[in-house]
């Protein structure tokens, strides 16, 4: 009697890897959180129709509920509604950049360090430990009270210095994943060091770098935060949550409530959405998680 064997058809790995990230309910919920406050923040600006660039004193500190402003005004007569959605594009977008581009550079620097080994990993990882040993916000400060704080500067700023993290981090990754078999056969057939770490290294670290990329981008948001509220973030008439979330600190003591509750929990809301899409990619992306 002949047996037949039942063909299965390969699932390709994005389809497996949005399986995977879908079973995640807390990365659904992640997912849908940024949505709504990246669409509150860019969309609602179209139909929420305010002036964020001239000051109105004749409507200050107004109540959130008071007619014509939901949320409010603050000090200087701002409409505390538009100027959270204002402060929502420069914060995602200072975020998602700056995260982006430490992770990138971070990523390329520690797969290279742990992959060559050697005197190159020790005089890569020196230069890390170096500016490592330097406090971040004291240089953010520093550069940002020489040049003129503005949202292309922030990335740079920002970025230039938060890839020391995932440098570490990926080199760990690196050093255990060149001795893998699938590295040294692809070495042995002629393979260069660069489609090593192109095509097995950082692939295989993806987890990690994923995960990290999401921590990125939210410390950079709260960066922002802390700049603004020393005074050295984008001036006025732009906003971003965390200078609102100063300017409401300051007014908190007289009871004005509407103008630090809603960029707090903006915030928050937007930290923990990262931090559960990155729980869900890290599944997403791991190979030992993908169904065959």
């Amino acid at each position: 009697m002949t047996v037949v064997e039942e063909e299965h058809p390969t699932v390709p790995l994005w389809r497996q890897g949005l399986r995977v990230f879908a079973e995640n309910r807390l990365a659904l919920v992640g997912a849908g959180m940024f949505v709504l406050l990246a669409a509150l923040s860019f969309l609602g600006p179209l139909f929420y129709h305010t002036d964020q660039v001239h000051t109105d004193l004749t409507a200050v500190n107004l109540p959130a509920g008071s007619p014509g402003h939901p949320l409010g005004t603050d000090g200087v007569g701002y409409d505390q509604l538009g100027r959270l959605m204002l402060g929502g594009q420069t914060s995602i977008i200072v975020g998602l950049a700056a995260g982006v581009l430490a992770t990138a550079v971070g990523t390329i620097w520690g797969a290279v360090a742990g992959f060559a080994g050697g005197w190159v990993d020790s005089a890569m990882m020196r230069v890390v430990d170096a500016m490592m040993s330097i406090p971040a916000l004291f240089l953010f400060m520093l550069l940002a009270a020489i040049v003129t704080p503005s949202v292309p500067m922030l990335i740079f700023i920002i970025g230039a210095f938060a890839w020391l993290g995932p440098a570490r981090l990926v080199r760990g990754e690196a050093l255990s994943l060149r001795s893998r078999e699938y590295v040294q056969a692809m070495r042995a057939m002629g393979g260069t060091g660069g489609r090593a770490v192109r095509s097995h290294i950082v692939p295989n670290a993806i987890g990690t770098v994923i995960v990290n990329a999401t921590f990125q981008i939210a410390d950079a948001i709260l960066y922002v935060a802390y700049l603004s509220f020393l005074g050295l973030g984008v001036p006025p008439p732009a906003a971003n949550w965390g200078g609102m979330l100063s300017d409401g600190l300051a007014d908190t003591y007289s009871g004005h409530w509407w103008l630090l509750y809603p960029p707090g929990i903006a915030i928050i809301l937007i930290v923990l959405a990262f931090n559960f899409i990155g729980d869900g990619l890290r599944d997403a992306f791991e190979v030992r998680l993908r169904r065959r």
